[in-house]
């Protein structure tokens, strides 16, 4: 039964569908996410079978490192404008335009000869991903409303969860299934019939809406972001074969490119132009600023600990892909289970829910952590269990929660420029963490004694700190929401369907 027709009559107003809800919303709602599903697990699943390709296709080790950080990076390069760009000429049109091109993208990949030829596969494959992500969010908030809007952001935060926590687990299956030298390829061909269904349910179900009229877009805005995240993340990208080393003065020169893009975006806005990304998201829009580092602080530790985990179990303890992948499935399925109810409670606790799930998340790692540094072998994978799973519950209320909080005031026009900044946000905090703490691991690895339990307690330790610093924002926002503000002036009152690219 679909969630709007649970409403019991009983006076609820927060439980009925909007008037002139599309009736479809809610099957509309689960084709995106089973795109979104798709592009945000081809972050994690191809890991496990990087082994597999570089023997099958005789590729050196930096190139082969291209096939995971060569997504990861176009993915993030393209997430605002892509958002701009749904938000200018249709979600709808973006959203179908791009799951077409993930999918050849995919094939492409799976049937690549060459280690060249499937790099440049998965960079396409990135880029496609990126467009296809900031229409989930936006489509949201254009199909859904009050509590409604909270318990879809909530199936959306589940998704993200899921699709980051279980990639190694699908990618140990495929390569356990799909047995053989080019068993990895499945990776990939896997994409290709879901994505082909999630087609054909997007054009009939996806709600089709009148473009907007023509508006300049902001090339030079979209060259100066893509720029300086470009000379942010490339150097962590490639961090394992020295990046940050020898491009360590690109971290200054992207600072000096976002800050150009930042006063770009205020002079364009002050004379009446169409902003790539509105100022006023991030100065005037209640949430936003705080939303945006919070994903981003959350990221880098939740990105990072999974391949700190996965090299302690592959490497330390001698467990293959698959199991190394079900010894963390505790906290996907306390993630995926709390997201769920997480949606339908934030609308009344708000950051409160963010705060409590920050600090169940650096508990429970906390917890595992302790546990598997000083419980003796096998075993101590089932003791760590219970607190894996009680962090798990905790990163289902900050992811969800924390995208309804942060885009919560924001106009619907500008959704989709919105929800790829934060998106961006979270793919830097990932990029961040994914370099900075397996760097970490190996440091403590390198220093002769092979003491891999104290390898892991040192990484998963200062991915925890990044957390720490994610709940100390968010509980500065919870204490500023609890303090009573002066009325607005009817002007200055937030509204679905107010357009704050114009002044």
């Amino acid at each position: 039964m679909e969630p709007d027709a649970q409403a019991d009559g009983r006076g609820d107003r927060s439980q009925r569908p909007a008037e002139g809800a599309d009736p479809r919303r809610w099957r509309a709602l689960w084709v995106t996410l089973t795109a979104g599903f798709m592009s945000l697990l081809d972050v994690t699943i191809v890991a496990v079978a990087l082994p597999s390709m570089q023997r099958a296709l005789h590729a050196s080790a930096p190139s082969i490192q291209w096939v995971v950080s060569g997504y990861a990076l176009t993915f993030a390069l393209v997430l605002v404008t892509a958002g701009r760009l749904g938000d200018a000429i249709g979600r709808r049109r973006i959203f179908l335009l791009a799951l077409a091109a993930f999918v050849l993208c995919s094939a492409a990949a799976g049937a690549a000869p060459t280690i060249t030829l499937l790099v440049v596969a998965r960079l396409a494959q990135g880029a496609a991903a990126g467009c296809l992500a900031p229409q989930n969010s936006a489509l949201i908030q254009q199909l859904f409303r009050g509590a409604e809007r909270g318990r879809a952001f909530g199936l959306f935060g589940a998704t993200v969860g899921i699709s980051s926590a279980v990639g190694p687990v699908i990618g140990g299956l495929i390569l356990m299934l799909a047995d053989g030298p080019q068993g990895w390829r499945w990776i990939f061909y896997v994409n290709v019939p879901v994505g082909a269904v999630a087609f054909l349910l997007g054009l009939r179900l996806l709600p089709k809406v009148a473009p907007r009229r023509r508006e300049r877009f902001d090339l030079r805005g979209v060259l100066l972001l893509g720029c300086g995240v470009l000379a942010l993340m490339l150097p962590l990208i490639l961090a394992e074969s020295g990046g940050v080393r020898r491009l360590w003065w690109l971290f200054p020169l992207g600072a000096v490119l976002l800050a150009v893009f930042a006063w770009w975006e205020r002079r364009l806005t002050a004379v009446g132009g169409q902003p790539l990304l509105d100022p006023r998201l991030v100065t005037n829009t209640r949430g936003y600023a705080a939303g945006a580092a919070i994903a981003a602080l959350y990221f880098v530790g939740f990105s990072g600990v999974w391949l700190v985990f996965a090299l302690y179990f592959q490497n330390g303890e001698g467990f293959s892909p698959l199991r190394s992948g079900l010894a963390v499935t505790p906290f996907a399925i306390g993630s995926a289970a709390a997201a769920v109810v997480a949606g339908r409670l934030v609308e009344r606790l708000g950051r409160l829910l963010t705060v409590c799930g920050l600090a169940a998340v650096a508990l429970g790692l906390g917890g595992a952590v302790l546990i598997l540094r000083l419980a003796p072998g096998d075993p101590a994978v089932w003791y760590a269990a219970p607190a894996l799973f009680l962090g798990g519950l905790g990163s289902g209320c900050v992811i969800s929660p924390n995208v309804t909080m942060t885009l919560r005031d924001v106009p619907v026009r500008m959704a989709g420029a919105a929800g790829g900044a934060l998106q961006t946000a979270q793919r830097l905090g990932g990029a961040v963490g994914t370099a900075a703490l397996p760097g970490l691991f190996y440091v403590v690895l390198g220093t002769g004694r092979q003491d891999f339990r104290s390898a892991l307690a040192i990484a998963v330790g200062s991915g925890i700190v990044a957390v720490l610093c994610a709940l100390a924002l968010a509980v500065h926002d919870w204490l500023r929401d609890c303090e009573p503000r002066p009325p607005r002036r009817r002007s200055e009152t937030p509204h679905e369907h107010t357009d704050v690219s114009r002044p």
